[in-house]
């Protein structure tokens, strides 16, 4: 089974954007397990987490999930997101796969 990693926007401009963004990404990676990926998906792993630990130390973990994926799957409006840029820009250097969301 090979593994693939949603990326796209995470953060919005109050908690009901943020809530938005996180099931956006659950309901992309609900249908990538359905097409018999192993999904890694960020938006659920660590959801309403980043006033915790803050978004550098997420995004440092996350580009090393990246690094270890077979896929990058980019969720509509990723374009929005530096993280989401930073994650493809990596995938792309890495000559990862990359799916954008249609």
């Amino acid at each position: 089974m090979r593994v693939i990693y949603v990326a796209g926007k995470y953060r919005g401009d109050c908690e009901n954007d943020v809530f938005e963004n996180i099931m956006l990404a659950r309901k992309a990676a609900v249908k990538l397990w359905q097409q018999n990926w192993a999904v890694i998906c960020p938006h659920t792993n660590s959801a309403f987490m980043g006033s915790r630990l803050g978004d550098t130390k997420f995004l440092e973990g996350d580009l090393e999930i990246v690094s270890r994926v077979d896929t990058v799957y980019m969720l509509r409006g990723w374009q929005d997101s530096q993280g989401a840029r930073e994650e493809l820009g990596l995938a792309i250097g890495l000559g990862k796969e990359i799916i954008y969301e249609g």
